[in-house]
């Protein structure tokens, strides 16, 4: 299935229909489904904190099983990191700075 195909079960923005602004998680599942599909490179434009919040969410899954020393600042170190990226790539997106 092409990114073309996954479009018709993507949840809408109800902060974009409503107020006609994007929110801070706009371009996640587009930028979710590029990343499935190899395009890593648009994957990364679309939405930059796409590869820390998969970094993240396998940090979590490992420590699931197995606990090691220091997870929870790991944990919290990067999403510290992905509120930083995801702030920063938001006004940067508003601002057309890029």
């Amino acid at each position: 299935m092409t990114i073309k195909g996954l479009e018709d079960y993507m949840v809408p923005c109800i902060n974009k229909k409503i107020f006609g602004v994007e929110c801070l998680g706009c371009g996640m599942q587009r930028a979710t489904a590029l990343l499935f599909s190899g395009q890593f490179e648009a994957a990364f434009k679309i939405y930059p904190a796409i590869y820390t919040i998969f970094l993240l969410l396998a940090v979590i899954a490992v420590n699931f099983f197995i606990k090691f020393k220091f997870d929870y600042q790991i944990k919290i170190g990067l999403i510290l990191l992905n509120a930083i990226i995801m702030v920063v790539s938001y006004f940067i997106k508003m601002n057309h700075f890029i």
